[in-house]
Parts: C-alpha cells; sequence; structure tokens
C-alpha cells in the first residue's frame, strides 16, 4: 500500500487538484492522509471519503510535526508501507504512481527517495540535494545532466516537497525534528537517516509539477523568518562553528541592506536571526 501524506495550510483546492492527479492512476492501492493544519477552515473535510482521511491538528503545527503526526498514524496501520509525502500545491505527473512499487520492488535497499520536481512551465525545480560542508552550501539541483536513463541516483537529501519513504527500513517510526518549524527540516531530516546508514537517492523517472511559493509566499515576512531560524539551526548542526559565525554575520548585513527597500524580507531575516540567538543563549 502507498500512503500519499499531504499538510493542509489554506490549501483546500490545491489539495482537490492533487487528489484528482492520484485518481488519474490505475491499478495502485493507495490512500490519502491530510493533516490539517489550519484549525479555523474546516473546507477540507468535504474532501474526505473511503480513500482520504482528514486528521486534525487542531492548530498550526508546521511541516514537520504536522508530517509526524500522519507518520505516526501510518506507520500503527502498515510498518511496511511506502509514504509518498508530497505538498498539496503539487500534481503527480502521468504514470508516476504506477511507477512506484516497481521501483521499490527493483531497488529495496532504498530508504529515502527524492523524485524530479517541475515548475508548472516545464522547468527542472529540483533533481537532487547537495551539502557541502565546509562553506554550509545547501544547494538545490536544478538539472538533469545525463541521469534521465537511470533508475536512481544517491544524492546527500531530498526536497520534502516530494519524498518517498520506504518504512519497513525503519526499525521505528521516522519522524521531522519538531525543532523546525518549516525549511530545511527535509535536508535535516536526510542528513539524520544517512548518518544512520540509510540510503537517499533521487528517481528521475518518476516526477511532480509544483508551484513554488504558491502557499508560503502569502506571508513574506512570516516565510523569511522561518527560513533564516531554520537555516541557522541547520549550519549550526552540520557545519563548523567559523562557517555559522560567517554565514549568520552575512545575514544580519544583508537583512539590514534589505529594510529600506524590501522591510518585510529584511525584518523576517532579523527575527530569524534573533529566534536563532534567543534559542543558543537560552
Amino acid at each position: 500500500m502507498i500512503y500519499f501524506l499531504t499538510v493542509n495550510y489554506y490549501s483546500r483546492d490545491f489539495i482537490a487538484k492533487l487528489v484528482d492527479s492520484m485518481q488519474a492512476s490505475k491499478g495502485v492501492d493507495y490512500k490519502t492522509i491530510a493533516i490539517d493544519n489550519s484549525p479555523d477552515d474546516d473546507s477540507l473535510h468535504d474532501l474526505a471519503d473511503d480513500n482520504i482521511l482528514i486528521l486534525d491538528a487542531g492548530t498550526n503545527l508546521g511541516f514537520g510535526k504536522a508530517c509526524n503526526l500522519g507518520l505516526n498514524w501510518i506507520y500503527t496501520q502498515d510498518s511496511q508501507a511506502i509514504v509518498w509525502i508530497i505538498n498539496p500545491d503539487t500534481q503527480l505527473l502521468p504514470g508516476a504512481l504506477e511507477k512506484v512499487p516497481a521501483f521499490f520492488a527493483a531497488h529495496p535497499q532504498l530508504s529515502i527517495v527524492g523524485t524530479i520536481v517541475y515548475t508548472p512551465t516545464g522547468e527542472v525545480w529540483f533533481a537532487g540535494g547537495e551539502f557541502i560542508e565546509k562553506n554550509g552550501a545547501i544547494i538545490c539541483k536544478t538539472t538533469l545532466n545525463d541521469h534521465t536513463t537511470l533508475d536512481y541516483l544517491e544524492t546527500d537529501w531530498v526536497s520534502g516537497c516530494s519524498l518517498l519513504l520506504n518504512l519497513q527500513h525503519f526499525q521505528t517510526c521516522p519522524q521531522f525534528d519538531p525543532d523546525y518549524f518549516l525549511y530545511y527540516e527535509d535536508f535535516d531530516f536526510c542528513r539524520r537517516y544517512a548518518k544512520a546508514g540509510h540510503l537517499i537517492a533521487i528517481a528521475p523517472q518518476i516526477a511532480v509539477v509544483h508551484q513554488p511559493s504558491s502557499i508560503t509566499g502569502k506571508n513574506i515576512l512570516a516565510k523569511f523568518k522561518h527560513s533564516t531560524y531554520s537555516y541557522l539551526l541547520t549550519v549550526g548542526r552540520y557545519s563548523k562553528k567559523t562557517v555559522l559565525i560567517l554565514r549568520l554575520t552575512r545575514l544580519v548585513f544583508h537583512a539590514i541592506i534589505l529594510m529600506p527597500v524590501k522591510p518585510q524580507i529584511g525584518f523576517g531575516k532579523l527575527h530569524g536571526v534573533w529566534l536563532y540567538l534567543r534559542r543558543v543563549f537560552r
């Protein structure tokens, strides 16, 4: 069984389109689990049926905690399942779902698998992730190069926008770190489990279409607050202290420069820096 896991934050219409793209697939058993992070909007429940389960978070838990709620539910139902974590503002490309069972049957050694993610205009938005520890660079690859004929390619990390988990490799239910509210929780998830011996790869033959920033772009200040905090948290964990200090200093100067022309971005970055420093020195 394949379980789709998505997180709703005022994105009912996006999820309806995502579900439509799933229903175009044939011959694969699947169930959709939607975590409702919008407690004052019950419109998502209109979509509930025998194949779509809505789990109410009761508040906005953020991405990672909401995914954990869904993962825990799925793991108790079937600890051998494939879980496809997918953003609500995505749609499956034709044939994507049908390829998943055969892919994991052919490559059972893989624990965490990302898909290719395209923009609506056909550009590659994500094709694997690289981490350069010496300078703290977290890189999203946006070119396929000559890898389109490969079944998979090992990579440092994959995007939570479209991420497949083979639960049979996990002795306990895999979890995102709840310290992350939004952004970089996928990177942290992959790096933690890679250190534990899990194999992480990108599957060029499985793909989705994603509308970048269609949800998080609605609140610019909050977006940059969360992304800045999460980035500093990540660099602090996975790079040297000197790299963290350099990155933090650059962020502060960049935020100050932006204040007169793009105040929401500038304030958001500074707020993220403050949240991180408060965490470090509390």
